[in-house]
């Protein structure tokens, strides 16, 4: 049990970097164009929809994102206790 929670937690940490990753090519103009940004934003998007529609962009801001990556840690932070709690 303990490897299926450290595999959890690795996959957690792993996706947490993807969406800053993704986060952070919205500054590159073009960067979202490229395959390994296309890749990316199929892994990141469908996680990230979730979030823009209940939080609406501040100005040009889109807090969203933050808001979802705190979310995935507490997430993590919950599995981890539920593993250490139960088994």
């Amino acid at each position: 049990m303990e490897q299926l929670l450290g595999l959890f937690s690795f996959a957690i940490y792993i996706y947490s970097w993807v969406l800053i990753i993704y986060i952070l090519m919205s500054w590159f103009p073009g960067a979202r164009e490229s395959s390994f940004g296309e890749l990316i934003g199929r892994i990141a998007e469908p996680y990230l929809e979730i979030f823009r529609r209940f939080i609406p962009p501040l100005g040009m801001i889109d807090i969203s994102p933050i808001v979802a990556i705190i979310v995935l840690r507490f997430a993590g932070m919950g599995l981890d206790t539920f593993f250490r709690m139960f088994f």
